[in-house]
């Protein structure tokens, strides 16, 4: 994937959607900061291309009815944060394998000596993102969340 600063989209959107799931049901505060890194705004006060794409992904979330928020903590956070139902019931169930690349399904149909349980946790969408997320690859985390999150508009 060339475009840099959507591999920091697909990124942001897993950890945003991970501490979101973390903290379910309960609203919590999201900082720009925990997700992108640190910033140091310039001399006119305004943050860097990296921190407003963070939080512009934050708000596009809640825009496409992925998560809800009460307030932004100026263009630093996002206030009371939730998952909506639709995206909570999303990353709780089975991943949609036949949307995803092989290489992540080969991965889940070789832990055939796990227990059950485990095997069906390991088969969630949120184990999925967490998994990319470990792994550091910008294409398996791109890859992920768009057979995951973004499958039903894909088909469309």
């Amino acid at each position: 994937m060339a475009d840099i600063h959507i591999e920091e989209f697909f990124r942001d959107t897993a950890i945003i959607l991970v501490q979101l799931y973390n903290a379910f049901p309960r609203k919590t505060t999201l900082f720009v900061e925990d997700i992108a890194g640190p910033d140091e705004p310039d001399e006119f006060g305004l943050h860097s291309r990296r921190h407003m794409a963070c939080f512009g992904t934050m708000l596009w979330l809640a825009d496409e009815g992925h998560l809800r928020y009460e307030t932004t903590i100026s263009q630093d956070a996002i206030d009371q944060a939730v998952l909506t139902q639709d995206t909570f019931t999303r990353l709780s169930a089975a991943a949609p394998l036949d949307r995803l690349p092989g290489a992540i399904t080969e991965e889940l149909n070789q832990s055939d000596q796990i227990p059950p349980a485990v095997r069906a946790d390991h088969a969630t969408s949120i184990h999925l993102f967490r998994k990319a997320l470990k792994s550091g690859h910008s294409t398996r985390i791109a890859d992920t969340v768009q057979g995951i999150l973004f499958h039903d508009a894909a088909s469309s």
